[in-house]
Protein backbone atom coordinates (compact mmCIF):
# COMPACT_ATOMS: atom_id res chain seq x y z
CA UNK A 1 0.00 0.00 0.00
CA UNK A 2 0.88 3.41 -0.69
CA UNK A 3 0.55 6.22 2.02
CA UNK A 4 -0.10 9.59 0.62
CA UNK A 5 1.51 12.64 2.59
CA UNK A 6 -1.15 15.50 3.02
CA UNK A 7 0.13 18.50 2.46
CA UNK A 8 0.49 20.94 5.27
CA UNK A 9 -2.39 23.30 5.90
CA UNK A 10 -1.06 27.03 7.06
CA UNK A 11 -3.07 28.43 9.86
CA UNK A 12 -3.69 31.70 8.69
CA UNK A 13 -2.98 34.31 11.70
CA UNK A 14 -5.64 36.24 13.41
CA UNK A 15 -5.08 40.28 13.01
CA UNK A 16 -5.15 41.86 15.97
CA UNK A 17 -6.14 45.90 15.30
CA UNK A 18 -3.86 48.11 17.57
CA UNK A 19 -5.62 50.52 19.97
CA UNK A 20 -5.55 54.05 18.65
CA UNK A 21 -5.36 54.93 21.96
CA UNK A 22 -2.89 52.98 23.15
CA UNK A 23 0.11 55.33 23.22
CA UNK A 24 2.61 52.81 22.41
CA UNK A 25 5.97 54.35 24.59
CA UNK A 26 8.48 52.93 21.95
CA UNK A 27 7.02 54.52 19.10
CA UNK A 28 6.58 57.78 21.23
CA UNK A 29 9.99 57.93 21.46
CA UNK A 30 10.25 57.85 25.51
CA UNK A 31 9.19 55.53 28.06
CA UNK A 32 7.00 56.23 30.54
CA UNK A 33 8.37 57.42 34.41
CA UNK A 34 6.48 56.08 36.93
CA UNK A 35 7.90 58.21 39.52
CA UNK A 36 5.73 60.62 37.98
CA UNK A 37 3.17 58.56 37.96
CA UNK A 38 2.62 57.70 34.54
CA UNK A 39 0.56 55.58 33.89
CA UNK A 40 -1.60 56.57 30.25
CA UNK A 41 -5.03 55.53 30.07
CA UNK A 42 -5.29 53.57 27.16
CA UNK A 43 -9.01 51.81 27.28
CA UNK A 44 -11.21 54.90 24.88
CA UNK A 45 -14.48 53.02 26.62
CA UNK A 46 -13.33 54.20 30.17
CA UNK A 47 -11.99 57.73 28.57
CA UNK A 48 -15.71 58.15 26.93
CA UNK A 49 -17.40 57.18 30.48
CA UNK A 50 -15.70 59.72 32.23
CA UNK A 51 -16.39 62.81 29.45
CA UNK A 52 -20.03 61.62 29.78
CA UNK A 53 -19.96 61.41 34.07
CA UNK A 54 -18.45 65.01 33.73
CA UNK A 55 -21.20 66.30 31.88
CA UNK A 56 -19.23 69.04 30.06
CA UNK A 57 -21.06 71.49 28.32
CA UNK A 58 -20.43 73.20 25.41
CA UNK A 59 -19.46 77.24 27.43
CA UNK A 60 -17.59 75.02 30.09
CA UNK A 61 -13.98 75.67 30.67
CA UNK A 62 -12.35 72.51 31.77
CA UNK A 63 -9.27 71.47 33.84
CA UNK A 64 -7.03 68.63 33.48
CA UNK A 65 -4.37 67.64 35.45
CA UNK A 66 -1.78 65.54 33.95
CA UNK A 67 -2.97 65.04 30.38
CA UNK A 68 -0.19 62.66 28.99
CA UNK A 69 -0.12 61.93 25.52
CA UNK A 70 -3.99 63.62 25.37
CA UNK A 71 -6.26 60.46 24.76
CA UNK A 72 -8.45 62.53 27.70
CA UNK A 73 -7.34 65.60 25.96
CA UNK A 74 -8.78 65.32 22.65
CA UNK A 75 -12.32 64.03 23.86
CA UNK A 76 -12.83 66.78 26.37
CA UNK A 77 -11.71 69.45 23.50
CA UNK A 78 -14.21 67.86 21.48
CA UNK A 79 -17.12 68.67 24.75
CA UNK A 80 -15.94 71.98 25.79
CA UNK A 81 -15.34 75.44 24.94
CA UNK A 82 -11.97 75.43 26.63
CA UNK A 83 -9.21 72.24 28.15
CA UNK A 84 -6.32 73.76 30.39
CA UNK A 85 -4.06 71.21 30.74
CA UNK A 86 -1.57 71.20 33.87
CA UNK A 87 1.49 68.72 33.07
CA UNK A 88 4.77 68.63 35.06
CA UNK A 89 6.95 66.80 32.25
CA UNK A 90 7.80 68.82 29.00
CA UNK A 91 8.18 65.06 27.00
CA UNK A 92 4.50 65.00 27.49
CA UNK A 93 3.75 68.46 26.86
CA UNK A 94 5.93 68.17 23.24
CA UNK A 95 3.40 65.15 22.45
CA UNK A 96 0.25 67.39 22.97
CA UNK A 97 1.63 69.67 20.46
CA UNK A 98 2.43 67.16 18.11
CA UNK A 99 -0.91 66.00 18.36
CA UNK A 100 -3.08 68.73 18.27
CA UNK A 101 -0.90 71.01 16.14
CA UNK A 102 -2.45 72.00 12.63
CA UNK A 103 -6.21 70.36 14.19
CA UNK A 104 -9.29 72.50 14.77
CA UNK A 105 -9.23 71.53 18.73
CA UNK A 106 -5.40 73.64 19.05
CA UNK A 107 -7.08 76.69 19.44
CA UNK A 108 -9.00 75.33 22.68
CA UNK A 109 -6.03 74.12 24.29
CA UNK A 110 -3.92 75.33 26.72
CA UNK A 111 -0.88 73.55 27.94
CA UNK A 112 0.50 75.05 31.50
CA UNK A 113 3.62 73.29 32.43
CA UNK A 114 4.42 72.58 36.18
CA UNK A 115 3.64 70.77 39.40
CA UNK A 116 -0.34 70.63 40.25
CA UNK A 117 0.29 70.67 44.11
CA UNK A 118 2.09 74.41 43.66
CA UNK A 119 0.34 76.15 40.99
CA UNK A 120 -2.17 78.22 41.78
CA UNK A 121 -5.32 76.66 39.54
CA UNK A 122 -6.90 79.18 36.88
CA UNK A 123 -10.67 79.89 36.91
CA UNK A 124 -12.44 75.89 35.78
CA UNK A 125 -15.72 75.04 35.62
CA UNK A 126 -15.06 71.28 35.98
CA UNK A 127 -11.79 69.28 36.64
CA UNK A 128 -10.96 66.14 34.97
CA UNK A 129 -8.19 64.01 35.43
CA UNK A 130 -6.41 60.65 35.37
CA UNK A 131 -4.57 61.69 39.41
CA UNK A 132 -0.85 60.78 40.20
CA UNK A 133 -1.34 58.25 42.57
CA UNK A 134 1.48 59.71 45.37
CA UNK A 135 -0.38 63.69 45.02
CA UNK A 136 -4.55 62.03 45.35
CA UNK A 137 -4.58 63.20 48.88
CA UNK A 138 -3.15 67.10 48.37
CA UNK A 139 -4.44 67.27 44.96
CA UNK A 140 -8.46 66.23 46.67
CA UNK A 141 -7.91 68.82 49.88
CA UNK A 142 -6.39 71.74 47.30
CA UNK A 143 -9.31 71.25 44.87
CA UNK A 144 -12.07 71.57 47.47
CA UNK A 145 -10.26 74.53 49.09
CA UNK A 146 -10.46 76.36 45.22
CA UNK A 147 -12.14 79.64 44.74
CA UNK A 148 -14.51 80.26 43.19
CA UNK A 149 -16.24 76.79 43.50
CA UNK A 150 -16.42 74.87 40.14
CA UNK A 151 -19.38 72.31 39.79
CA UNK A 152 -17.85 69.10 39.96
CA UNK A 153 -14.87 67.10 39.23
CA UNK A 154 -14.17 63.39 38.10
CA UNK A 155 -11.23 61.58 38.95
CA UNK A 156 -9.51 58.77 38.56
CA UNK A 157 -7.49 57.58 41.79
CA UNK A 158 -6.03 53.89 43.33
CA UNK A 159 -9.14 51.93 44.60
CA UNK A 160 -7.94 51.87 47.75
CA UNK A 161 -7.69 55.82 47.85
CA UNK A 162 -11.13 56.16 46.25
CA UNK A 163 -12.78 54.11 48.38
CA UNK A 164 -11.70 55.74 51.59
CA UNK A 165 -13.48 58.72 49.80
CA UNK A 166 -16.51 57.38 49.92
CA UNK A 167 -16.41 55.43 52.59
CA UNK A 168 -19.41 55.33 55.63
CA UNK A 169 -18.90 55.35 59.52
CA UNK A 170 -18.36 51.75 60.46
CA UNK A 171 -16.54 50.45 57.36
CA UNK A 172 -12.82 49.50 57.60
CA UNK A 173 -11.97 52.71 55.17
CA UNK A 174 -13.86 55.13 57.31
CA UNK A 175 -10.73 57.50 58.16
CA UNK A 176 -9.79 61.16 58.51
CA UNK A 177 -10.44 61.61 55.04
CA UNK A 178 -13.08 60.84 54.39
CA UNK A 179 -14.91 62.84 57.20
CA UNK A 180 -13.35 65.57 55.65
CA UNK A 181 -14.06 65.54 52.11
CA UNK A 182 -17.75 64.33 53.04
CA UNK A 183 -17.43 67.64 55.11
CA UNK A 184 -16.72 69.33 52.09
CA UNK A 185 -18.36 67.47 49.28
CA UNK A 186 -20.86 65.10 47.99
CA UNK A 187 -18.52 62.17 46.72
CA UNK A 188 -19.92 58.89 44.83
CA UNK A 189 -17.66 56.48 43.81
CA UNK A 190 -18.60 55.65 40.23
CA UNK A 191 -16.86 52.95 38.47
CA UNK A 192 -13.97 50.49 38.69
CA UNK A 193 -11.10 50.55 36.23
CA UNK A 194 -8.69 47.90 35.39
CA UNK A 195 -5.28 48.25 35.82
CA UNK A 196 -5.11 46.92 31.91
CA UNK A 197 -6.72 49.78 30.71
CA UNK A 198 -3.46 51.61 31.38
CA UNK A 199 -0.01 51.64 29.88
CA UNK A 200 2.56 50.94 31.47
CA UNK A 201 -0.45 48.89 33.94
CA UNK A 202 0.38 49.85 37.43
CA UNK A 203 0.40 47.72 40.23
CA UNK A 204 -3.25 48.05 41.74
CA UNK A 205 -6.93 48.33 40.15
CA UNK A 206 -8.33 52.26 39.84
CA UNK A 207 -11.89 53.86 40.50
CA UNK A 208 -13.16 57.00 38.82
CA UNK A 209 -15.04 59.52 41.50
CA UNK A 210 -17.28 62.63 41.01
CA UNK A 211 -16.98 65.41 43.44
CA UNK A 212 -19.53 68.15 44.18
CA UNK A 213 -18.49 70.85 46.56
CA UNK A 214 -21.04 71.96 48.86
CA UNK A 215 -21.62 75.41 48.07
CA UNK A 216 -22.11 77.09 50.47
CA UNK A 217 -20.01 75.73 52.58
CA UNK A 218 -20.97 73.88 56.09
CA UNK A 219 -20.31 76.93 58.68
CA UNK A 220 -17.55 75.97 60.82
CA UNK A 221 -13.92 76.86 60.55
CA UNK A 222 -11.94 73.87 58.93
CA UNK A 223 -8.83 74.50 60.71
CA UNK A 224 -10.21 73.80 63.91
CA UNK A 225 -12.49 71.09 62.61
CA UNK A 226 -9.93 69.19 61.22
CA UNK A 227 -7.50 69.59 64.15
CA UNK A 228 -10.46 67.98 66.16
CA UNK A 229 -10.46 64.81 63.64
CA UNK A 230 -7.27 64.60 63.77
CA UNK A 231 -7.09 64.00 67.27
CA UNK A 232 -10.24 61.79 67.06
CA UNK A 233 -8.79 59.16 64.18
CA UNK A 234 -4.41 59.28 66.38
CA UNK A 235 -6.72 55.64 67.47
CA UNK A 236 -10.35 55.66 65.61
CA UNK A 237 -11.17 52.49 67.46
CA UNK A 238 -10.13 54.35 71.17
CA UNK A 239 -13.06 55.61 72.65
CA UNK A 240 -12.87 59.16 72.85
CA UNK A 241 -13.19 59.34 76.87
CA UNK A 242 -9.58 58.08 76.10
CA UNK A 243 -8.39 59.90 73.46
CA UNK A 244 -9.23 63.28 74.65
CA UNK A 245 -7.91 62.07 78.36
CA UNK A 246 -4.26 60.92 77.53
CA UNK A 247 -1.90 63.43 79.10
CA UNK A 248 -0.27 64.52 75.88
CA UNK A 249 -3.75 65.15 74.31
CA UNK A 250 -4.53 66.92 77.28
CA UNK A 251 -1.40 69.08 77.60
CA UNK A 252 -1.88 70.26 74.30
CA UNK A 253 -5.67 71.53 75.10
CA UNK A 254 -4.47 73.11 78.04
CA UNK A 255 -1.70 75.09 75.78
CA UNK A 256 -4.69 76.08 73.33
CA UNK A 257 -7.00 77.23 76.34
CA UNK A 258 -4.78 79.52 78.18
CA UNK A 259 -3.71 81.14 74.93
CA UNK A 260 -7.33 81.56 73.71
CA UNK A 261 -8.57 83.02 76.78
CA UNK A 262 -4.94 85.05 77.04
CA UNK A 263 -6.00 86.93 73.50
CA UNK A 264 -9.41 87.14 73.85
CA UNK A 265 -9.22 88.88 77.28
CA UNK A 266 -11.66 85.94 78.64
CA UNK A 267 -12.00 84.79 81.66
CA UNK A 268 -11.52 81.04 82.13
CA UNK A 269 -13.87 78.55 83.34
CA UNK A 270 -11.40 76.03 84.97
CA UNK A 271 -8.02 76.55 85.29
CA UNK A 272 -7.99 72.52 84.91
CA UNK A 273 -9.06 72.02 80.91
CA UNK A 274 -9.73 68.15 81.83
CA UNK A 275 -12.55 69.51 83.66
CA UNK A 276 -13.78 71.60 80.61
CA UNK A 277 -13.24 68.01 78.36
CA UNK A 278 -15.10 65.69 80.61
CA UNK A 279 -17.91 68.25 80.46
CA UNK A 280 -18.26 68.24 76.77
CA UNK A 281 -17.89 64.57 76.09
CA UNK A 282 -20.83 64.20 78.72
CA UNK A 283 -23.06 66.85 77.39
CA UNK A 284 -23.15 65.02 73.98
CA UNK A 285 -23.14 61.87 75.64
CA UNK A 286 -20.30 60.46 73.32
CA UNK A 287 -17.53 59.60 76.36
CA UNK A 288 -17.34 55.93 75.45
CA UNK A 289 -17.99 56.58 71.59
CA UNK A 290 -15.68 55.32 69.02
CA UNK A 291 -14.54 57.97 66.08
CA UNK A 292 -14.75 54.77 63.21
CA UNK A 293 -18.64 54.72 63.81
CA UNK A 294 -19.65 58.35 64.78
CA UNK A 295 -21.87 60.47 62.11
CA UNK A 296 -20.32 64.07 60.61
CA UNK A 297 -23.03 65.59 62.63
CA UNK A 298 -21.88 63.64 66.10
CA UNK A 299 -18.46 65.36 65.26
CA UNK A 300 -20.14 68.91 64.71
CA UNK A 301 -21.88 68.68 68.15
CA UNK A 302 -18.68 67.54 69.65
CA UNK A 303 -17.09 70.61 68.09
CA UNK A 304 -19.74 72.62 69.06
CA UNK A 305 -19.59 71.60 73.01
CA UNK A 306 -15.71 71.95 72.85
CA UNK A 307 -16.13 75.37 71.68
CA UNK A 308 -18.80 76.30 74.43
CA UNK A 309 -16.46 75.22 77.11
CA UNK A 310 -13.53 76.80 75.69
CA UNK A 311 -11.32 74.87 74.37
CA UNK A 312 -10.17 75.42 70.29
CA UNK A 313 -8.59 73.50 68.24
CA UNK A 314 -5.78 74.42 65.31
Amino acid sequence: YRFRVMPKVKKERTRVRANPMAGDAKRQGFTFNKTFGQHILKNPLIVKTIVERAAIKPTDVVLEIGPGTGNLTQKLLEAAKKVIALEYDPRMIAELHKRFQGTDLIHKLKIIQGDAIKLKFPYFDVCVANVPYQISSPLTLKLLSHRPFFRCAVLMFQREFAMRLVAKPGEPQFCRLSLNVQLLAKVAHLMKVSRNSFRPPPKVESSVVRIEPRNPPPPVNFTEWDGMVRLCFSRKNKTLGGIFRNKNVIKLLQKNYDVFCALNNTEKKSKDVKELVVKALEETKLREKRSAKLTQDDFLELLGAFNSQGIHFK
